[in-house]
């Protein structure tokens, strides 16, 4: 039979049947309600085939920091295909008619995703924008270098929904600033502090929060469980703060827990000032996980939306077998207040896939890498050293809430 893609008009209680399967284990009810929270039911698009779901991608609509400012991203979710149905294309099919959706309304010039299965989404033309840490500091290498003012910072507890408030304004100053993070409205605020944040809950304490307190003013927070079932630790769910003396203090206490042997943070930032301040650089037994997978639908429109570190003028050959109105020159020139972006007949400077420039788009250091791997080749001297330059952003990009 065949297969039909087009706009989900079913209820929600259909699709968590896909996506139980699809993802082979069934979601809590805390975290099927928490999804239900946040999802789009207009975003949703689904494979078909005799009116039986075979397959489902969605998007969030997402306010995303990229260098220079905030642009509206599709936050791509929720991709399954049956297992009846895979090996079929439909994956395929789906994320075309996504990505040329997005081409098409000018809605979002950029779409983006976290991978179960990374290895997937590279033919369909997303590449790695952002990693993170998975740490695992054990309480015997906690000791950390001394910072000036951390003595003035105090800390307590508080309810994490009653403070969300509070500690949403501090979430949001930093996402403001920090590539690849976005800004959390008041259904993002709730599925912040849901059961949905916890892979496995069994066993753990619920949802703590502590505030960080200095002059009189609230500079920082982080959610976190205990756990004592098998061996105690700490799980962190988010750490923010305004000032490193703020930061320093919550990551001193979340190391510093009685009874609790251990503490551990899938998603600490790659730059994160925790990792230089711990005196023992084998302390974190750090392992670098993919985050953020970035694939530009526009490409002229996604690179006029960004700043650049420094003045470019430089063409980019873009191929993209997946979608076919990227695949041109693009002159780039632009630098710190802004940029234009458009197809030329010049011969290009570097020669890089739809892919790459994915890879970079956030402001993650690796143009010059992925040249040094053969994967963007330089037809002009200089031109590799210069533009991945430009591309950097003034911090590392991270992803700090999941979608």
């Amino acid at each position: 039979m065949t297969i039909g893609i087009g706009r989900f008009e079913g209820e929600w209680a259909e699709l968590v049947g896909l996506l139980n399967l699809g993802f082979a284990a069934p979601w809590s009810p805390e975290q099927l309600e928490a999804e239900r929270r946040v999802w789009e039911p207009a975003r949703s698009i689904v494979a078909t085939e005799d009116q039986e779901l075979a397959g489902h991608t969605g998007a969030f609509s997402l306010q995303m920091t990229v260098p220079g400012g905030r642009l509206p991203v599709a936050g791509v979710t929720m991709v399954c295909v049956s297992p009846t149905h895979t090996r079929r294309g439909i994956l395929r099919d789906l994320m075309r008619a996504q990505l040329t959706e997005l081409y098409e309304t000018e809605a979002e010039p950029v779409a983006a995703l976290t991978a179960s299965e990374p290895v997937i989404y590279g033919r369909f033309g997303y590449g790695l924008g952002s990693d993170h840490q998975f740490i695992t500091v054990k309480k015997t290498s906690r000791a950390m270098r001394p910072v000036e003012g951390l003595d003035e910072v105090r800390l307590r507890y508080a309810d994490p929904t009653a403070s969300l408030e509070t500690t949403a304004k501090i979430h949001n100053a930093e996402a403001g600033e920090r590539p690849g993070m976005f800004h959390h409205d008041e259904l993002w605020q709730q599925y912040s502090v849901s059961d949905n944040v916890v892979t496995d809950a069994k066993g753990a304490s619920p949802l703590r929060c502590v505030l960080a307190e200095r002059d009189g003013e609230i500079t920082g927070y982080a959610h976190f469980r205990t756990k004592r079932t098998d061996k105690g630790f700490v799980d962190v769910s988010r750490v923010h703060a305004r000032d490193l003396a703020s930061h320093a203090r919550l990551w001193q206490f979340l190391l510093n827990q009685d009874l609790l042997g251990e503490t551990t943070y899938e998603a600490l930032p790659s730059d994160d000032p925790l990792l230089s301040l711990l005196i023992d650089p084998r302390a974190p037994g750090a392992t670098t996980l993919d985050g953020l997978w970035v694939r530009l639908a526009d490409v002229g429109r996604a690179l006029v939306r960004r700043t650049y570190a420094e003045d470019i003028d430089v063409v980019l050959g873009i191929t993209d077998d997946f979608l076919p109105w990227n695949q041109s020159n693009w002159q780039l020139s632009g630098g710190p207040t802004g940029a234009t972006c458009t197809k030329t007949d010049r011969p290009a400077d570097l020669l890089l896939g739809v892919r790459e420039l994915g890879a970079v788009y956030l402001g993650k250091p690796s143009l010059a890498l992925l040249g040094a791997a053969g994967l963007v080749r330089e037809q002009t001297e200089g031109a590799l050293a210069a533009t991945s330059r430009a591309f950097l952003a003034n911090r590392l990009p991270w992803l700090d809430t999941g979608f």
